[in-house]
C-alpha cells in the first residue's frame, strides 16, 4: 500500500547523545542543511534548554531558511519550552517517561503526576502555536492500558502526535506491529516510531510500526545514537521505497555524502559493510556473484549504486572467477582469453591467500607482467 510517511531526523539531538560525540556549531548547521537537501521533513535540532552553543546552533538552523520543520527537544517542563520558543522553532518534542520502572526510579513520581505534567506542557506549547510531539519515553516497557490513557490525555491536550520510544531497544517486529496497531485503534492519533537498535532491530521495528499505521519515522544518519544507536535514515527510506512501494522522493543519491559527513563530524567509522551506504554494498568478489552481476546487475543488486551515491566495484581476490578477471583486465585495456584468465586466476588466488586480502590494481598488473614474462621464457 502506498502511503505518506513523515521522516523525523534526530541526528542533531539523539545522534549527538552518542557517548563521546560532539558536533561543532558549524557542523550542526551543515548537517541540517544536508538533511533538508536530502528531503527530511522534520529536523530535531537539539535541546534548547542546554543554552550556550546548543541554543545558538538551533537559532542558526532556524534562520537558515530550510524547508524542513525545525523541532526542539524538551522535558515536560514549561521553562524548557520557553527556551525552544526563544530559538524560533516551529515544533517541540515534549518528553516524559511512561514506564513504571522509569516513573518510580528515575522520576520518583507517579503515573498521575506524569500525565498532569505532560498535559500542562502540551497546553502551554499549543497556546504558542507550536506543533507538539509528546514523547512516551520507554513506551515499549509501559503497560499498554496506561500508555493508551497517556496518549488520550496528550491528544485531548492538543498534541499532534505521540512518539513511541523503544528506549532500550527491546521490541521485535511482530509485537511492535500489534502494539502500534492497537494503540492507533484506541487513540486515533498520529504515531512516530522512535526505535533503538540494542538487538539490531531498530529499522525492522520502525518498518513494522509503519505497516501497523504509524505516520512518522524517527531516524538518524547511519543509525547514530545512544548505545547501539537508532533506526538509520538511509535504511528506512530505501526499505520504504523498495519493500513497501512508498517512494518519499528523497534525493537518495546524496546518502553516501551525508553519511560520510556525519561520520567525520562524529568521529565514528563508516563501516564498509554498512547497509545502504557502505562501500561493500556494490563490491563483488565471489566468482558466481561477479559473473551474474556482469551479465545483469540486478542479479545481485536490489538497486543501483548511483541511487545512493556509490559506485560498483569488481574486487579481485581469493573468491574471484575468470569472468571477473577478464572484466577487470579489460578496464586496463588488456584483453585476456579464457586460458590466460584461468592461469592468472590461479596466481591471483595464491597471492590473496598469502596476503590475506583482496588485491590492489597495481598488484594485479604485476601478476600479469610476471605471467607474460614467464610465458616468453618458456616459448
Amino acid at each position: 500500500m502506498k502511503r505518506h510517511v513523515i521522516i523525523v531526523d534526530t541526528t542533531l539531538r539523539d545522534g549527538e547523545q552518542t557517548a563521546g560525540v560532539v558536533f561543532a556549531n558549524k557542523e550542526k548547521v551543515r548537517i541540517a542543511k544536508l538533511l533538508d537537501k536530502v528531503g527530511v521533513h522534520q529536523i530535531e535540532a537539539g535541546i534548547p534548554v542546554m543554552g550556550g552553543d546548543e541554543k545558538e546552533a538551533i537559532k542558526q538552523i532556524v534562520d537558515s531558511g530550510l524547508k524542513a520543520s525545525i523541532m526542539g527537544w524538551n522535558r515536560a517542563v514549561i521553562s524548557d519550552i520557553k527556551h525552544s520558543l526563544d530559538c524560533g522553532v516551529d515544533a517541540v518534542a515534549i518528553s516524559i517517561s511512561t514506564s513504571d520502572i522509569h516513573i518510580q526510579h528515575k522520576l520518583r513520581s507517579t503515573r498521575e503526576e506524569v500525565i498532569k505534567n505532560m498535559v500542562k506542557a502540551v497546553e502551554f506549547a499549543k497556546k504558542h502555536n507550536l506543533y507538539v510531539s509528546v514523547n512516551a519515553e520507554d513506551a515499549s516497557r509501559t503497560e499498554q492500558d496506561f500508555l493508551i490513557k497517556f496518549a488520550k490525555a496528550a491528544k485531548e491536550a492538543g498534541a499532534d502526535r505521540l512518539r513511541f520510544c523503544d528506549t532500550v531497544g527491546i521490541m521485535e517486529p511482530f509485537s511492535t506491529y500489534e502494539r502500534i496497531k492497537h494503540l492507533i485503534e484506541e487513540v486515533k492519533i498520529d504515531i512516530e516510531m522512535h526505535m533503538h537498535n540494542d538487538f539490531g532491530m531498530a529499522t525492522a521495528n520502525t518498518f513494522a510500526g509503519i505497516r501497523a499505521g504509524a505516520t512518522h519515522a524517527g531516524v538518524t544518519v547511519v543509525g547514530l545514537g545512544e548505545r547501539a544507536g537508532n533506526a538509520a535514515l538511509e535504511e528506512v527510506v530505501m526499505a520504504l521505497k523498495y519493500l513497501d512501494n512508498t517512494d518519499l522522493e528523497f534525493n537518495t543519491e546524496m546518502f553516501r555524502e551525508l553519511a560520510e559527513y556525519v561520520s567525520l563530524a562524529s568521529g565514528r567509522e563508516l563501516p564498509a559493510w554498512k547497509a545502504i551506504v557502505g562501500t561493500n554494498m556494490f563490491a563483488h568478489e565471489s566468482g558466481i556473484h561477479a559473473d551474474g552481476m556482469l551479465k545483469h546487475a540486478r542479479t545481485y543488486e536490489a538497486f543501483t549504486p548511483e541511487e545512493v551515491g556509490l559506485e560498483r566495484q569488481i574486487v579481485i581476490g581469493k573468491h574471484s572467477g575468470t569472468a571477473a578477471i577478464i572484466a577487470k583486465f579489460h578496464e586496463y585495456g588488456i584483453h585476456l582469453n579464457e586460458k590466460e584468465a584461468t592461469e592468472i586466476l590461479a596466481r591471483v588466488r595464491a597471492a590473496a591467500v598469502d596476503l590475506k586480502r583482496s588485491l590492489f590494481d597495481k598488484e594485479l598488473v604485476y601478476i600479469y607482467e610476471d605471467y607474460i614474462q614467464g610465458k616468453r621464457k618458456t616459448s
